[in-house]
C-alpha cells in the first residue's frame, strides 16, 4: 500500500494533466483525456518500482505539454508533441508497441480528416460515470 503523500501527488498530476489538456484542440483533447484516464487506470496497483517510473515519465509529460501549450509558444512553433526516436522502439515491450500503434492509428484517423466516433463516445461515456 502507498503512503497518503503519494495518493495525493497522484491525484495533483492526473487533475494537472488533465488542465493542460484544455488548451489542446478538441481532437487532440479528447485523446489525450482518453489516453491518461486508461493509463492512470492501468497503473492503479503497480508496484512501488514502477510507481516511480510512471510518475516520473508523466510528470515530464506534464511539463512539455505546458511549455507547448503557452500562447507565446503556440504563436511560434504551432506544434504539439515531440518526435519519438526510432531507437526507443527497442525498449518497449510488445503491449506498450501495440498500445502505440494504436495511439498513432487513432491520431492518424483525426489528421487525415476522418471522424473519431469513438473517441467522441468514450469521451461521452467516461463522462457519465
Amino acid at each position: 500500500m502507498f503512503p497518503s503523500d503519494h495518493v495525493m501527488r497522484v491525484r495533483l498530476l492526473y487533475k494537472l494533466i488533465f488542465r493542460i489538456h484544455r488548451a489542446l484542440p478538441g481532437e487532440l483533447r479528447i485523446l489525450g483525456d482518453n489516453y491518461a484516464r486508461d493509463e492512470f487506470k492501468r497503473h492503479k496497483n503497480c508496484n512501488p518500482a514502477e510507481a516511480r517510473i510512471f510518475l516520473m515519465e508523466w510528470t515530464n509529460y506534464a511539463v512539455n505539454m505546458a511549455k507547448q501549450t503557452k500562447p507565446l509558444h503556440q504563436a511560434k512553433k504551432k506544434t504539439v508533441g515531440k518526435y519519438l526516436e526510432p531507437e526507443m522502439l527497442d525498449y518497449m515491450n510488445d503491449e506498450q508497441l501495440v498500445q502505440l500503434y494504436e495511439l498513432h492509428k487513432a491520431a492518424s484517423s483525426d489528421a487525415d480528416g476522418n471522424s473519431n466516433k469513438n473517441l467522441i463516445s468514450n469521451k461521452k461515456d467516461s463522462d457519465t460515470r
